[in-house]
């Protein structure tokens, strides 16, 4: 018998453990509980949601985006529908929309009102063959229209004359001013030809305001991230999401410290080297430095410590949650990649324990 197999040490889990409070003069409202997810992406509370079927769809990806974290879209959906969820995010709040959704003057209604409701938006743009803007419909264009009108086109009910619009390069305080002098919520921006160019929205102004620690990217969308496998529809799957502007991709298995999962963080890597790369899960050093050598933005922890998870019990495999995060973050230190602790968070406490183990979510 394998006397390696027996090797004692400690391992501990959350509820093992205390930690000792010392002398501080920091205030509640002075710290800073921002953390390093990726090399390029901070966020401003150390939080990301699970990428389970149960748990992470477009709507928890907003809301949690909102409030300082990231949302990882769950992989228990066709490459499109995925796509779709992370469409749906990077729609849901921006300070100027890059790309709005348009419609044609011949659209149904129909098509206008279900294009609304799938986006939770109020008013869609109308453009012409070369996307020049030629009116905008809102839901207050067809409020009281009888339910045989959907069937008519949308250039019966837009609105075209007067049309206020602006110029692309106008900044949101200015934006602001218009909307309010000339009593309306959207203001489509247009260049020197009546070409659309984006869009600014009254909400997504007062969202801006609502929630002003909210993460997001460079266009002012919100961030989110999405899991997938290491099956063959993985650059497929990808592809669509990173149309849709996916801004993190999560690597997601059960064990990670394996040939599959480092084979799809290399293929990740050669045809996204650009992409954030989330790698998991693992328990020890050296399944943290294989995902890291493979191109890990950030290594994931965790393997039977969720409440729900049964690894542990139909596999039997597992670490202590501590003592994996403290393994794991000590053997990433060097190559200055955050570790995430995932699972077995069951008090806010936990929370600081995951930190003080090592770990930047």
């Amino acid at each position: 018998m394998n006397s390696e197999l027996f090797s004692a040490f400690e391992a501990l889990t959350f509820d093992d453990v205390l930690v000792v409070p010392g002398y501080t003069e920091v205030l509640p409202d002075q710290t800073d509980v921002s953390a390093q997810l990726t090399p390029e992406i901070r966020l401003n509370i150390p939080i990301l949601s699970a990428a389970m079927d149960t748990v992470t769809e477009a709507n928890l990806a907003i809301a949690l985006a909102r409030e300082g974290g990231l949302g990882i879209i769950h992989r228990n959906l066709s490459p499109q529908a995925q796509a779709a969820e992370v469409d749906k995010v990077k729609r849901s709040q921006s300070g100027m929309i890059v790309e709005p959704i348009t419609l044609p003057p011949h659209a149904l209604l129909r098509e206008a009102e279900n294009i609304m409701s799938t986006y939770h938006i109020s008013g869609v743009p109308i453009t012409d063959q070369d996307h020049r803007l030629v009116g905008i419909l809102t839901n207050r264009d067809f409020r009281f229209v009888e339910s045989s009108d959907y069937d008519r086109p949308v250039s019966e009910f837009m609105t075209s004359q007067p049309l206020i619009t602006a110029q692309v390069g106008i900044t949101l305080a200015e934006a602001k001013a218009l909307l309010q002098e000339h009593r309306i919520e959207k203001l489509p921006l247009v260049d020197e030809a009546g070409i659309l160019k984006g869009l600014i929205t009254v909400k997504d102004i007062q969202k801006a305001r609502q929630f002003p620690r909210a993460t997001k990217d460079s266009k002012g969308r919100l961030l989110v991230g999405a899991a997938v496998g290491v099956g063959v529809d993985l650059e497929e799957r990808v592809q669509l999401m990173v149309n849709a502007g996916l801004d993190v991709v999560a690597v997601d298995t059960a064990h990670g410290h394996s040939a599959g999962v480092i084979r799809a963080v290399e293929r990740l890597r050669h045809h996204w080297p650009d992409l954030p790369v989330i790698a998991g899960n693992v328990v020890t050093a050296e399944g943290t430095e294989a995902l890291i050598r493979a191109g890990a933005s950030a290594v994931k922890v965790g393997v039977g410590a969720g409440s729900i998870c049964t690894t542990r019990v139909v596999a039997g495999a597992g670490m202590p949650q501590m003592s994996a995060i403290y393994q794991c973050a000590q053997a990433a230190r060097p190559y200055d990649v955050p570790i995430i602790a995932d699972g077995g968070i069951k008090y806010s406490g936990d929370i600081v324990k995951a930190i003080v183990a090592g770990a930047a979510v």
